[in-house]
């Protein structure tokens, strides 16, 4: 079964996935309507975030992706409605973004092993207070 997700420089070697946090989780979203996650990039968009591309890939294939990479599958079904406020965020983004004006030199950063290691109290940090915002 194909899901759709957003993609950030989409085919490029700088290629990324959109994601959120969610109650200190990485959370990727799988639309199973494609015009469900390109109303979701339209929102994105308009939030100065830059373009995502809706991409249609194999749900199985996705979700083991995910596993591998420490991150959860959210699965968003056609005519999804929440119940909750974690819910809301899986039909639209949160009113504040992290900056992602820099998300290709960060991802670059997040290769090098030694700033992996040097970054990572300046990373929880960050964490710790996206988290006190939920």
């Amino acid at each position: 079964m194909a899901v759709h997700v957003l993609l950030f420089d989409a085919g490029s070697e700088s290629e990324g996935i959109h994601s959120l946090e969610v109650s200190g989780r990485t959370v990727v979203l799988l639309f199973e309507d494609r015009d469900d996650a390109e109303r979701y990039a339209g929102l994105l968009e308009a939030q100065d975030f830059p373009a995502p591309t809706v991409e249609a890939l194999d749900r199985e294939e996705m979700e083991m992706f995910c596993d591998q990479s420490g991150y959860e599958a959210r699965f968003v079904p056609a005519g999804f409605l929440p119940q909750s406020a974690e819910e809301r965020l899986l039909i639209a983004p949160p009113e504040r973004n992290m900056d992602v004006s820099q998300w290709q030199e960060q991802e670059l950063e997040q290769a090098i092993p030694e700033t992996i290691s040097s970054g990572n109290a300046d990373l929880e940090a960050f964490r710790r207070q996206l988290e006190g915002l939920l």
